[in-house]
């Protein structure tokens, strides 16, 4: 495994990181969002999902969560967003090509959330010299620092 460990000097606000901008431990914070009952209505409209446990306040109250929970996927779709606002996939960024992903605790209407995010594995490709892959350590956490969802996620980058 041919790995990059060391950093490049990076350009002050640059945006889009090529592969060789990388390095093992590098880490961001992202911008922090308040879920609203906006964004779970969207996201039932949007994926289908009108789950009582979703969309019915009476229902979700009877449930342990003691009311309406933000969808998981719906959580997943907002980190990729604040994630986003980085900048570092940029026009750099090939492909999102896959992820390991756990939902640890229910994201409230009212939560605010952010995405921590690390360079675990830095891979030149082996067959096309123009890409590779960046593996991030992914944390979603609430207001209270509490991890709510967790991963991995591999993207392709390109190399200049």
């Amino acid at each position: 495994m041919n790995q990059i460990t060391a950093p490049e000097r990076l350009v002050p606000g640059r945006r889009g990181l090529c592969l060789e901008d990388f390095f093992v431990g590098q880490a961001w914070v992202t911008p922090a969002r308040t879920i609203t009952s906006a964004d779970l209505v969207n996201f039932a409209g949007f994926s289908g999902d009108f789950n009582p446990l979703h969309t019915d306040e009476e229902f979700a109250r009877t449930t342990p969560f003691g009311g309406r929970i933000f969808h998981g996927p719906g959580v997943f779709s907002v980190a990729v967003g604040l994630e986003s606002r980085l900048g570092i996939k940029e026009g750099t960024a090939i492909a999102f090509l896959s992820m390991d992903w756990k939902l640890r605790r229910p994201v409230l209407i009212g939560d605010t959330i952010h995405v921590e995010q690390t360079v675990a594995e830095v891979r030149p490709s082996s067959t096309k010299p123009d890409r590779g892959v960046v593996t991030f350590d992914v944390l979603v956490k609430n207001q209270r620092d509490e991890v709510v969802h967790d991963g991995q996620w591999l993207v392709m980058f390109r190399r200049r």
